[in-house]
């Protein structure tokens, strides 16, 4: 039997924690178009776009990941399209974040108060520029810090892709402790790197928001 060290269980789980970093990133970035895209057509209040896009939301936050990443990997294949692991846990992680983030920055716009869209109309601004340069100014200072510390969120939830064989942090984890019959070492040294990838975006979060709350 091949002998592992600790140094070879961390080299290999480092190797894994580049493609939960690169899943994370995709998630987010994509999820956040999208979820812009849906929030701007539900402020716009174009013509059934308010219940589709709170249909969407409620289907996604209502059911659980795990469930959405099956239906990712062997829902497209009935269409026959052959569907990696890594474009289905892309997929499915970008519509639940999209979901996600499309609400909290609905609710950060809410958050703006209503005579601030009064006086962009008195202004005779469009409904792009209205968002553009009154309101959502001011809704970004309300959305960065639950917007950053969503992200944490997404960095966990990379953990379910393991499930339909994503080689993440969690499945390499899985792997290794097969390998080395050794799963106290192995997932200790994967607790902590998933503690080192979220604690610096949640301590940023909350310095976001310490800093923007003394700007109020």
């Amino acid at each position: 039997m091949v002998e592992f060290t600790l140094w070879d269980i961390l080299r290999n789980l480092l190797l894994a924690a580049r493609w939960t970093v690169a899943l994370s990133l995709i998630a987010f970035l994509g999820g956040g178009l999208l979820g812009l895209a849906l929030l701007v057509a539900r402020l716009a209040k174009l013509r059934g776009a308010e219940p589709l896009v709170a249909g969407y939301v409620q289907l996604f936050q209502g059911t659980p990941l795990l469930m959405q990443l099956f239906l990712a990997y062997f829902g497209i294949a009935l269409f026959g399209v052959d569907v990696s692991a890594w474009t289905a846990a892309g997929v499915a992680l970008t519509l639940y974040t999209s979901a996600f983030l499309t609400e909290i920055w609905r609710g950060c716009v809410l958050a703006v108060p209503k005579g601030q869209w009064e006086a962009a109309q008195s202004l005779a601004l469009s409904f792009g520029e209205q968002l553009r340069h009154v309101i959502l100014p001011q809704a970004l200072r309300v959305a960065i810090p639950p917007t950053v510390g969503f992200l944490v969120q997404v960095v966990k939830g990379t953990a379910l892709a393991s499930v339909i064989g994503f080689v993440e942090l969690t499945k390499a984890g899985t792997m290794i402790t097969n390998a080395t019959f050794r799963p106290f070492a192995v997932y200790s040294c994967v607790a902590l790197m998933y503690f080192a990838l979220c604690y610096p975006v949640s301590a940023w979060s909350r310095t976001l928001e310490r800093r923007l709350h003394v700007r109020r």
